[in-house]
């Protein structure tokens, strides 16, 4: 009996709020500016570190998995 009397309420409570909601397209488009700017030297640079660290540790950079 309680969960008839629950969605009673919900619906009273729902209905005043529905009449107050309004959804309208905006007259001018939508533009999104996006500046990317990626440069490949970062990548180079990256990748020179990383072969750098496996020659100074070889043991922790197993090339052959066993």
């Amino acid at each position: 009996m309680k969960t008839p009397l629950r969605l009673l309420a919900g619906a009273a409570l729902g209905v005043p709020l529905a009449s107050c909601v309004t959804v309208n397209a905006p007259e001018k488009p939508i533009e999104i500016n996006l500046t990317v700017d990626i440069r490949q030297e970062v990548l180079v640079r990256l990748q020179q570190d990383v072969e750098q660290l496996i020659r100074q540790n070889p043991d922790a950079f197993p090339q052959n998995p066993q």
